[in-house]
């Protein structure tokens, strides 16, 4: 029942961690065998990762010009970031006179007490993930623009801006954090107005 509603790597990763856990009984003699030996294991499918052309990637950022999602846009194309790198990067990670970026932070979901919570945390997906990066001139001048913007509303909103998620760079309006699926949605939103292949924000990734 469970194999028609999960994909063949969830299957997969299931009977790695079955098979892991009855050895460990196996050797304590806690049973003769291990059942888990006697189930087929599906084959792995093979995942095509989409990305867009070049031309299709100038439609976009030409597109998002001006959007709130511009920088964000840009962050995933030219640096390859991942959504939560992009969505947790504040403005103490910006270095303008050095020209650097360090990526540091990220954003995350995550379930607590019933409810759906965004946390900032600094633990990246691995080592390597904490990385310095330089600080393109294209993207230095869209952060100044976003950073200009950031002041303006929050002197707008006054007593109404969020502080909560103060030092972050992707904002909205009211200083409210953009989270992950706000982001999500919004991506495949513009995608369909400008007629674009249907990609995964995370696609941006690949197309870097």
């Amino acid at each position: 029942h469970e194999r028609k509603t999960l994909k063949s790597t969830s299957v997969l990763r299931l009977h790695a961690n079955l098979h892991k856990a009855l050895k460990q009984a196996v050797k304590l003699d806690l049973i003769p065998g291990n059942p888990v030996d006697k189930v087929e294991r599906p084959k792995p499918e093979r995942y095509m990762a989409a990305y867009y052309t070049a031309e299709e990637m100038e439609q976009l950022f030409e597109a998002a010009r001006g959007h709130r999602l511009e920088l964000i846009i840009q962050f995933a194309a030219f640096y390859g970031l991942r959504r939560g790198e992009v969505l947790g990067l504040r403005w103490s990670a910006v270095d303008f006179e050095q020209k650097t970026i360090e990526i540091n932070h990220k954003l995350v979901t995550c379930r607590e007490n019933g409810k759906t919570i965004t946390v900032g945390e600094d633990e990246l997906k691995n080592k390597s993930s904490h990385r310095v990066l330089p600080l393109i001139p294209q993207v230095e001048q869209v952060l100044l623009q976003a950073r200009e913007q950031q002041e303006l509303y929050r002197k707008k909103f006054g007593r109404s801006w969020c502080s909560k998620w103060e030092g972050y760079i992707c904002l909205l309006p009211d200083g409210e954090i953009i989270t992950p699926n706000f982001l999500t949605a919004h991506f495949g939103r513009l995608l369909k107005k400008l007629n674009l292949p249907p990609i995964r924000f995370h696609d941006l990734r690949h197309t870097c």
